[in-house]
């Protein structure tokens, strides 16, 4: 059985693939941690909140869980640290699935946009605006309540960090050592990292014949706002 190691958007958790594992096959199997500091994952000691950091926890989570066949899906922040660790060529890896991935090269965020986004933690008018901007198709009330309860139970380090260092780091040089094959889905609406980016930024540092698929009418949050979708993307590649 494979797994499908399933990662979450900055301010979010894992509980955002909830609609996602229903639509899966018999012979796939879900898991979706919180990250530390994120949803109800503390922080380790002596975590730095580093793309590196990330992708050390994952390799731990992956070995702790005993995970030997698996595919990383990785969302928005997160994808950022499933291409570091799919860098390492760790055994067991057979393939990267990106949705609306944080870019191997610094995210392109406005200095304004970055500031704002400091300075809204913890602000539940801030996590209203910032869910308008983030989803694109209406959503059920339950949906709307977690993706903002997310938000706000954030860590206040983890979200000062991904802002100001994550988002920030320049991984490209270690994509050279991507070995697994490599699908990019975004939604056509996203604003948040649009399908222009990933284009300029995601795209030219993933091996030769990375496939990019552009979702009609979606935002930012594909596993919630679009899971048949993400389902169909994930059959299409890995069956």
């Amino acid at each position: 059985m494979v797994t499908l190691l399933g990662l979450h958007y900055w301010a979010g958790s894992g509980r955002e693939y909830e609609g996602l594992g229903a639509l899966l096959p018999a012979h796939q199997r879900l898991l979706a941690p919180d990250m530390p500091g994120f949803g109800a994952e503390p922080v380790p000691a002596g975590f730095d909140f580093s793309v590196a950091h990330y992708a050390d926890w994952l390799a731990r989570f992956v070995a702790a869980q005993e995970i030997t066949d698996y595919v990383l899906l990785g969302h928005s922040m997160s994808g950022k640290m499933a291409l570091a660790l799919a860098a390492r060529q760790p055994t067991g890896l057979r393939q990267l699935l990106l949705l609306s991935p944080s870019p191997p090269t610094p995210e392109p965020m406005p200095d304004a946009d970055r500031a704002a986004a400091l300075a809204a933690f913890g602000q539940v008018a801030e996590a209203e605006k910032t869910f308008r901007n983030i989803t694109q198709r209406p959503l059920a009330a339950a949906q709307h309540q977690s993706i903002i309860a997310d938000n706000l139970r954030c860590a206040r380090p983890a979200w000062d960090a991904w802002l100001q260092q994550g988002s920030r780091e320049d991984i490209s040089a270690q994509m050279a050592a991507l070995q697994v094959p490599c699908s990019v889905m975004v939604g056509a609406r996203d604003r948040a990292i649009t399908p222009a980016t990933q284009r300029a930024h995601t795209l030219p540092w993933l091996p030769p014949g990375t496939s990019l698929h552009v979702e009609p009418g979606v935002g930012h949050l594909l596993p919630i706002e679009a899971p048949k979708a993400v389902a169909a993307f994930v059959r299409k590649n890995i069956g």
